[in-house]
């Protein structure tokens, strides 16, 4: 991880100047670099990286700057080398890339590599921002319990948390050990082994309620080694349940969507229609139905009308938080 930081790091310092930088002017700017204990040491480092570089394919220049530097030779990634060009994509690649564009987004720059920018930008480097667009994708989801569950994967950190199943009008706590996430079909799951219950589970992200705490140390337990992450969500992917269709009064020119899938329409008076709507997950519906405001009402059954409540006292609390 260290030394993909440091590459990555030398590559935004050099893609980010005009000119060419001296090996000084990068060991001062790039962080890793700095902290060397010796000159030696910074240049064999140095010369690993760009040896590396270069095999990665990245279009490393050498330049000669002239004598005010007694000839010593500087260095640069001219965006128009590094740059991919133009690609014509079919209509089912741009389907599959613009679908990939709802999960990654840009991210801002953090770290050691926002301090090695501010060296250069503190040390009177002329800057060029518009080649750093694009170097550093962000994961970004909807679900509240992302992060935390992310990063008890990565650190293999057990966690608590309240998990509320389809069926269930409540939910129960389970403490589990995270193996991994996995993006499916549009979802976030969870792998993890369940102590509770002692045997591999999948937690599907959006069904965590409230915050996830964790319950030990970094690194108290091992991944199966013939663990397969998608497997494994294939494999206890719950098939839809057998119920009746949940009943949800809409008001009159509102929730087209809703009427199209409706199994069938009735109407109550001049404001109002009733729908029969079939639902495979009580909390997705929630989901849905509240975006809707105060057109649509959910009647039936319990647990959605209770489920609808909850996000809308949830969205009235945040609001009033943010009002004052």
């Amino acid at each position: 991880m260290t030394k993909t930081e440091r590459l990555l790091n030398l590559v935004l310092v050099l893609l980010y100047t005009r000119r060419a930088l001296t090996k000084a002017q990068i060991r001062s700017a790039v962080p890793q670099y700095s902290s060397a204990p010796t000159v030696e040491a910074f240049e064999r480092m140095f010369e690993r990286d760009k040896d590396e570089l270069r095999e990665l394919g990245i279009p490393l220049m050498t330049e000669d700057i002239g004598l005010a530097f007694d000839e010593e030779p500087a260095y640069q990634i001219h965006q128009r080398d590094y740059a991919l060009p133009d690609i014509a994509f079919e209509t089912d690649e741009l389907a599959v890339l613009g679908l990939a564009s709802r999960t990654w987004a840009q991210a801002s720059l953090a770290g050691p590599a926002a301090q090695a920018l501010r060296k250069l930008q503190a040390s009177g480097v002329e800057r060029d921002r518009e080649s750093l667009i694009g170097i550093e994708p962000r994961l970004r989801t909807v679900e509240p319990a992302f992060d935390a569950i992310k990063d008890a994967v990565v650190r293999s950190v057990p966690v608590r948390f309240d998990y509320r199943r389809p069926e269930a009008a409540e939910a129960t706590a389970r403490e589990v050990e995270p193996w991994s996430l996995v993006s499916s079909a549009g979802r976030w799951y969870l792998n993890a082994w369940d102590r509770g219950r002692q045997a591999a589970r999948v937690f599907r992200l959006s069904r965590i309620v409230g915050e996830v705490h964790p319950i030990g140390k970094p690194g108290s337990y091992a991944v199966p080694p013939d663990h397969v992450p998608r497997t494994m969500v294939r494999a206890q992917s719950a098939p839809v349940p057998d119920h009746a269709p949940a009943i949800v009064r809409v008001r009159s020119g509102a929730g087209v969507a809703l009427r199209r899938r409706a199994r069938s329409i009735g109407e109550v008076d001049d404001a109002w229609s009733l729908l029969d709507l079939d639902y495979g997950d009580v909390e997705e519906l929630a989901d849905e139905l509240s975006g809707y405001g105060p057109d649509v009402i959910a009647e039936q059954p319990t647990e959605l009308v209770d489920a609808v409540i909850a996000r809308l006292r949830g969205a009235a609390a945040a609001h009033e938080g943010a009002a004052t």
